[in-house]
């Protein structure tokens, strides 16, 4: 009998959990309150995006360009890399 109770007070208790988160997630408050999160995080990037510094630019012509004229490159095959001989 009272292990009957037991999980009938189990089952209930979880049934309001979800039937209370459902509506908290689901009412009109908590859509004012995840939307104005949104505009403030928005707002706090912004802000912070005007207040970064900027680094200057010191990579020009750090890269030297080799001009390669071997051209005379094997030419492989898939299969025959396979192949033992």
């Amino acid at each position: 009998m009272f292990k009957e109770i037991k999980y009938l007070i189990y089952l209930l208790v979880i049934a309001f959990f979800f039937i209370f988160s459902v509506r908290y997630y689901i009412s009109d408050d908590y859509k004012k309150k995840y939307y104005r999160g949104l505009e403030s995080h928005k707002d706090k990037t912004i802000t912070y995006a005007k207040n970064l510094p900027t680094l200057k630019n010191d990579t020009d012509k750090i890269l030297t360009y080799v001009e390669n004229n071997n051209t005379s490159k094997k030419k492989y095959k898939f299969w025959d890399l396979l192949d033992n001989d």
